[in-house]
């Protein structure tokens, strides 16, 4: 892979930016999504143990990363492809796909929202099992 241009690190401020005045609380930062999206993923994997309301906050940062994707360069994706692939596979493994039925019941899942709304962890435990658990 070739280096970063100017304008490649320009698609990445522009886009943060972006969604800044979309109304996402700051302008994050193309690596601070990333991470928060990877320790999103390793929480799943383990046991996501927090309250629901905490899980959906949570996923936001997937939401974020697939807002900003097409604002970026080729150059950017394609250096940053393969680890959201990678991620997204993994978050896939831990969890199901049950049409958004365990999360729709405490968050509104739109026909556009992303397929990571439609899944739910395989393994839960605390709050969050509990939150499930509750009729």
């Amino acid at each position: 892979m070739s280096e970063m241009t100017a304008e490649d690190y320009e698609s990445i401020d522009g886009a943060s930016r972006e969604l800044h005045t979309r109304g996402w609380r700051k302008a994050f930062t193309l690596n601070e999504m990333f991470e928060a999206w990877a320790s999103l993923v390793a929480e799943v994997e383990q046991g996501y143990d927090q309250m629901v309301a905490e899980y959906t906050n949570d996923m936001a940062c997937r939401d974020w990363l697939a807002l900003v994707w097409p604002m970026l360069t080729e150059r950017v994706r394609d250096a940053r492809a393969e680890e959201l692939k990678a991620l997204d596979a993994r978050f896939r493994a831990a969890t199901l796909d049950d049409a958004g039925r365990a999360i729709g019941r405490f968050y509104r899942i739109e026909n556009n929202d992303g397929w990571w709304w439609r899944r739910r962890p395989i393994k839960v435990a605390g709050e969050f099992a509990a939150d499930l658990a509750a009729e």
